[in-house]
């Protein structure tokens, strides 16, 4: 192996088994929460080193390239997800390529998902985007939680996507444990609205034993996978 697959290998090993003793210390099975490797600002190189390691599933947040390296590592068969803000005029043309849509805040960037998966000719899967600022703080990304229960229902009726569940980031300074809880208490009420929206991909690299406890079933993982990330020109 070279020495970029030695590490790659090495970051793995632990991230996988930090989701298995954070799934032990909840009394989940390890194989309940995915990994899903954000590659964003990693070069296509590094996608084929993490597929000959046994990862599935990749992350991308900007659309430029995620097309380019979704198209690059075709061969691969892996399982695209985009996880980025998403603008509108551009949602047609990510569900060409993703197979999963992590950041679906608002029920403008359905009917674009939804063209482009039929243009594509599958089903796109997508997760609605929560937010968990606190009341009264000013929302970053992700669905204001009083209007959950309308874009649930907006992508549960579109023809070609399909609702697998909810996406949250944990607010930055807040607790961790603390914002996974509200989002396990939404996703319960989601579950009642739409019993087939059972995924929840929440937790990252610094939080992702918080994120387990609470129940997610997909932890996006960069850093702590591929090191810091290349400065960007």
């Amino acid at each position: 192996m070279t020495a970029r697959s030695d590490e790659l290998a090495a970051n793995l090993a632990t991230v996988r088994d930090r989701i298995a003793r954070a799934c032990g210390e909840a009394d989940r099975a390890p194989g309940e929460v995915e990994l899903v490797v954000v590659t964003k600002f990693f070069p296509a190189s590094d996608v084929r080193v993490l597929a000959d390691l046994g990862v599935t599933d990749v992350g991308e947040n900007r659309h430029q390239e995620a097309e380019a390296k979704a198209a690059e590592c075709a061969d691969l068969g892996l399982r695209w997800h985009f996880i980025g803000g998403l603008q509108s005029n551009k949602a047609a043309a990510v569900a060409r390529y993703a197979d999963v849509v992590e950041s679906v805040d608002r029920s403008k960037l359905v009917a674009g998902l939804d063209r482009g998966a039929a243009e594509r000719g599958r089903h796109v899967e997508v997760l609605v985007q929560v937010s968990l600022d606190e009341p009264g703080a000013e929302h970053r990304a992700g669905v204001d939680p009083a209007a959950l229960g309308d874009l649930v229902g907006v992508v549960a009726g579109a023809e070609h996507l399909v609702l697998r569940g909810l996406m949250a980031v944990a607010p930055l300074g807040a607790d961790p444990a603390a914002a996974f809880a509200r989002l396990a208490a939404l996703r319960a009420d989601v579950l009642q609205q739409a019993p087939e929206a059972t995924w929840l991909s929440a937790g990252m690299s610094g939080d992702l034993e918080h994120a387990v406890q609470a129940g997610a079933t997909h932890v996006r993982v960069g850093s702590a996978v591929l090191g810091s990330r290349p400065q960007v020109q």
